[in-house]
């Protein structure tokens, strides 16, 4: 008999007004949906120890979020520890902001945290900033502040709707493997490399890094030995439609669909991203155009040969495609059996609050931001807007971290990593490069890995030494806290945490 009990619970985060969809730099407001956002929880609970899943529809869980739901939690003296809860995102970009905030120590007072406090010293004569020029003021439109109430409201009653549920239960884990995240950077022979960087050229050399094709399965079981639901975690962010109109959670509500359709509407599917900051479902070496603009300046190709490969990696047909591939896989995996579930089943459930250095900007790095700053302000003509900033953040992100440096040397993560049985899962709040990951699976004395990034926080893109030296979006100091010198020591504490689990 099993010494588990599990319980599953989801609901509906779409709010009831249009949105500000979130992620790329220019506002995009939903004209419809095309899927409902949902979350989903999974409780397990072994009596001595326990952990609840919850995965979200959203672009991050900020840890101001994250607060906000065990704080409620606490108010309403729940039986479970809250501390015990760890939110997950999907990283779609069809998802919507909340007003989501980093951890208290980045955001100090006197340290610049929004960009119009400093535009003013590097404006021309004349010119003035236009602050709303990305800020929907359409009452239609619902707010940062109502979204985070909706998600505070979804998201607690959602985990503890799961620990309620809670019943005997068995788990089985298993191994697919799907062509979905591929690496998104592309190199050149001068030693930099390019996010989205064209590959039809004479000067491209490789692809930064490889992908991760395997898919990490836990199918969960009911004391009868029926399936009530999935996890499913793979190194790859939700952003097939990523520069569309509408409300989705990507490919992920097509996954869920297929499965529902094959085994009936009450089961519940977990999705969780792996390690994947630099990757995406685009081949940038088979390139196939979007079936229309999608306005990203990054993305243009011109005169680019037509290839036999798969649809575009941008709409709905590339979706529906990946979401197939997705839940045939998970649906093959299960009918071609698996070891049936485990009786008194090691469980242990650490939380290690982790130090990291803070990623730091020299004095020669200030001094070229500003001079960068200064010359595109000199050159422009037009007053300076939203657009202008996003070409700028680069800049003023190292103006940013070269004032935090002076106050703060690390940056406080929250990580958990779990023993389950055979397999464990390792968390962590950032876009994670693959390489990090493919590290702490390949050296895991474990059966299995579950690597769960953009959980409990998001810390930005956290790149590896490679990526600093090739630079561009992702690998940029402004893009993430941390560098490669905490990267590497969040493998090895992960690492260590880890295989105590399972030598002793």
């Amino acid at each position: 008999m099993s010494n588990l009990k599990i319980g599953w619970a989801e609901t509906d985060i779409t709010p009831d007004k249009k949105v500000s969809l979130f992620g790329q730099f220019a506002e995009r407001i939903s004209e419809y949906i095309e899927k409902p956002l949902t979350a989903t929880a999974l409780a397990i609970d072994s009596g001595e120890n326990s952990v609840i899943f919850c995965s979200c529809d959203l672009e991050g869980v900020a840890w101001n979020l994250l607060l906000a739901v065990r704080e409620r939690l606490i108010a309403e003296n729940v039986e479970f520890n809250p501390q015990n809860i760890i939110l997950n995102a999907i990283h779609t970009h069809t998802g919507y902001g909340y007003g989501g905030t980093q951890r208290s120590q980045l955001n100090k007072k006197g340290v610049i945290d929004n960009y119009k406090e400093i535009i003013g010293d590097y404006l021309s004569p004349g010119q003035i900033y236009i602050e709303k020029v990305a800020v929907s003021d359409n009452k239609d439109v619902a707010t940062n502040e109502e979204n985070f109430a909706l998600l505070v409201d979804k998201i607690s009653f959602v985990v503890k709707e799961a620990w309620a549920n809670r019943s005997l239960g068995y788990l089985s884990n298993a191994f697919g493997r799907v062509p979905v995240g591929m690496c998104r950077r592309a190199v050149y022979s001068d030693n930099t490399a390019q996010m989205w960087g064209d590959t039809n050229t004479a000067v491209f050399t490789e692809l930064e890094s490889g992908n991760d094709s395997g898919m990490e399965l836990l199918y969960v079981f009911d004391e009868n030995k029926q399936l009530t639901g999935i996890i499913s975690n793979i190194a790859c962010p939700a952003q097939c439609v990523q520069h569309r109109h509408f409300i989705s959670p990507d490919f992920w509500g097509e996954v869920k669909l297929r499965l529902r359709n094959h085994f009936g509407e009450h089961l519940y599917l977990l999705p969780q991203c792996s390690a994947a900051g630099d990757q995406c479902p685009v081949d940038l070496i088979r390139w196939v155009e979007p079936e229309s603009d999608i306005n990203d300046p990054n993305c243009v190709r011109h005169n680019p040969p037509k290839r036999k490969a798969d649809p575009p990696m941008f709409d709905l047909s590339g979706m529906k495609l990946t979401g197939r591939r997705i839940a045939n896989e998970i649906i093959q995996v299960l009918e071609d059996g698996l070891n049936l579930a485990q009786t008194d089943v090691p469980f242990e459930h650490r939380i290690i609050n982790m130090p990291l250095p803070l990623r730091r900007a020299t004095l020669s790095d200030k001094l070229a931001a500003e001079k960068a700053i200064r010359e595109y302000f000199r050159t422009k003509k037009d007053n300076i807007d939203y657009i202008d900033i996003a070409k700028l953040q680069i800049h003023f992100g190292i103006l940013q971290r070269f004032e935090l440096q002076d106050s703060v040397d690390c940056l406080e993560t929250e990580i958990h990593i779990i023993r389950i049985g055979n397999i464990a899962f390792a968390t962590n709040p950032f876009e994670l490069f693959l390489d990090y990951g493919n590290l702490i699976k390949a050296r895991a004395c474990c059966e299995q890995t579950f690597i769960v990034q953009l959980a409990n926080g998001t810390e930005g893109y956290l790149p590896t030494r490679k990526a600093e030296i090739h630079g561009h979006y992702s690998a940029f100091i402004s893009s993430g806290q941390v560098g490669h010198e905490g990267g590497d020591l969040l493998v090895r504490q992960t690492l260590t945490n880890l295989n105590e689990m399972f030598v002793k």
